[in-house]
């Protein structure tokens, strides 16, 4: 079976960016599964009491229909450093519950994320989509791997802009972000410096 999942922010109980996830969740169901019928994560959604204060996250796991809800308490993962890594076969364009080989590709030891490079393009990192700036303008992939349900809401308002963004060019910007449904446009900023 084909498992895939959705993540949710909960700020003081309440989900944020329904509508994104349920677009893509109901656009990933049809395209794998072939079913039109369109869920609602808010009928599956009933935050416990413990996560109704603070950011909590939920994940969604599904296939045809809901299988789970998870809640969990969110603290952000501290990456002050990525390592490009080259996987040009490399496919993660539905958030598939395995992500084995996203995993693999990554050695603490030398970095604590990476940076996924396709073709000579900048992609994602592991866990979300990346976004630059020269100090003018911020501007993300127009190769992601997965379109982020967070990236699609900052392109929408326009707060960000895509770009081809390569290996021989990404030294032109001074700092950048990694964005998802939890970290949002206000993670922390860090110098491009640290791409090693």
């Amino acid at each position: 079976m084909c498992l895939l999942f959705e993540t949710v922010k909960i700020i003081n109980g309440k989900p944020e960016n329904l509508a994104l996830n349920d677009k893509r969740m109901n656009l990933s169901r049809q395209k794998l599964l072939g079913i039109s019928e369109n869920l609602r994560l808010s009928d599956f959604i009933q935050v416990p009491d413990e996560y109704k204060t603070g950011i909590s996250r939920c994940r969604i796991i599904y296939a045809s229909s809901i299988i789970s809800t998870e809640y969990t308490r969110y603290y952000p993962a501290a990456i002050r450093t990525l390592k490009l890594v080259h996987a040009d076969t490399l496919k993660y364009d539905f958030k598939y519950l395995d992500r084995s080989a996203l995993i693999k590709l990554i050695n603490k030891d030398l970095a604590d994320d990476i940076l996924i490079v396709k073709e000579g393009c900048i992609t994602d990192s592991s866990f979300a989509n990346i976004v630059f700036t020269d100090g003018k303008c911020w501007v993300t992939p127009d190769t992601p791997l997965l379109c982020g349900t967070m990236r699609e809401k900052l392109l929408s308002k326009s707060i960000i802009m895509t770009e081809r963004i390569t290996v021989d060019n990404i030294y032109r910007f001074t700092h950048f972000r990694l964005i998802n449904a939890m970290l949002g446009f206000n993670s922390n900023i860090l110098p491009t410096i640290n791409i090693i």
